[in-house]
């Protein structure tokens, strides 16, 4: 271990941008699938249901997966979990790439999912928080955007791959750079986690726990994980399927790949603006206010077709939907200990990658239904209605200074 010294330090920040590095690239890897929605569905000759679910059988596997692997990661340390699951992420690109749906499967859900993502996202999401107090809002938010700098990064490189080399050679030569670079960042820069928290944050977890809403430890945790669930249905819906639906509107491929860039570089930059937040006002209410903003972006894609128009729904979409993660796990470390967030955080996480395989594989059962993404569109904006009825319920049960700071209404 560390010393205290080191929390909020500058190596602490090394060790936030090293793993921001590592989740850009992991998260890069189930992007060649929503990149070339269409072209493996003409080559597979399957609905875009077929390769759509590939995609969330990587998000129901790293469910699944990641409470054993951020269980394992406080016991066997992180570098061993990260570094398992960079091979296995490039296992399941090259048997993606190597046959029809079967394989396609296989490779996402069992080894990019299970044991691939899994090993990645709350594992990494919780070791870094240890190495903060003071910033840990921002350094958490910094960290979440590896999916969203993944998405404004890969999609145009992999359009031009699937281009030049089609998709499945995309997918193994994808894969030999995760698993080369994923391990030379591990082994550099993952060194072991400070002492556990000092004085200033036992007095801090002293005040705040789930006692200060009236409720018990688990019951705050269900709701959660409603919340999550029911915020990251709608998530999924642009994420997984803009490139196509911008195909559905007559725009080139090209046009789709950078809204989907657009979108997720939004949320990037925004991250910093919802950490900033969460450590002034706390994770629930920032949760509250990230949620109304992802609405109030969804509704634009239900009413607009116009190009430029998209870009700015696109925009705002991302900026809205940036603050929602990395605002559980704040909301997490607020009210239970470091022990216990090392299950709690994957647990409810669990849910959000449930809420987003459900979104990402409903939508493409709903377009093959309808042939059109209204429906799934407008179902996002129900299931985002019931997450912020679930926030504000939390927010209204907080005690204390900070209970009506910034409460929308």
């Amino acid at each position: 271990m560390t010393p205290h010294a080191d929390i909020d330090s500058r190596k602490a920040w090394v060790v936030a941008w090293a793993a921001l590095a590592i989740l850009t690239l992991c998260y890069g890897a189930p992007l060649v699938s929503v990149v070339a929605l269409k072209p493996m569905a003409a080559e597979l000759a399957a609905p875009r249901s077929g390769p759509a679910a590939a995609g969330a059988l990587t998000y129901l596997g790293a469910a699944f997966g990641g409470i054993v692997a951020g269980w394992l990661s406080g016991r066997l340390g992180i570098r061993r979990i990260v570094l398992f699951g960079a091979v296995m992420m490039a296992a399941g690109l090259a048997v993606s790439a190597s046959g029809g749906l079967f394989h396609l499967y296989a490779g996402h859900g069992v080894l990019m999912g299970l044991f691939g993502t899994s090993c990645m996202f709350a594992p990494l999401i919780t070791y870094v928080s240890r190495w903060f107090e003071r910033r840990r809002g921002a350094a958490v938010a910094l960290i979440s955007s590896g999916q969203s700098v993944a998405g404004a990064i890969w999609p145009p490189l992999l359009q031009l791959g699937i281009d030049r080399f089609g998709w499945r050679w995309t997918m193994v030569l994808f894969g030999g750079l995760v698993v080369v670079a994923v391990v030379a960042l591990t082994i550099t820069f993952l060194h072991s986690p400070p002492d556990a928290a000092g004085p200033n944050a036992a007095s801090a977890t002293a005040r705040r726990s789930t006692a200060s809403l009236g409720l018990s430890p688990n019951t705050v945790m269900v709701l959660l994980m409603v919340a999550v669930f029911c915020c990251c249905v709608p998530m999924a819906v642009p994420m997984q399927h803009i490139v196509a639906f911008c195909g559905d509107l007559g725009f080139a491929s090209q046009y789709g790949a950078a809204l989907l860039s657009v979108l997720l570089g939004s949320a990037f930059l925004a991250r910093l603006f919802w950490g900033w937040l969460a450590d002034r006002i706390g994770g629930v209410q920032t949760l509250l206010w990230s949620s109304l903003a992802q609405a109030t972006a969804l509704i634009g894609f239900l009413i607009t077709r116009d190009q430029a128009a998209l870009f700015a729904v696109s925009a705002a979409f991302g900026f809205g939907l940036s603050g929602l993660l990395p605002a559980y796990v704040i909301a997490i470390r607020e009210y239970y200990s470091i022990e216990e967030a090392n299950w709690r955080i994957p647990t409810v996480l669990f849910a959000g990658l449930l809420g987003m395989a459900a979104g990402g594989w409903g939508a493409g059962l709903l377009y093959d239904r309808f042939a059109s993404y209204m429906s799934a569109f407008s179902i996002g904006m129900v299931f985002n209605a019931l997450n912020l009825g679930v926030l504000f319920f939390l927010v209204l049960r907080q005690r204390g200074p900070r209970r009506f700071a910034l409460t929308p209404g």
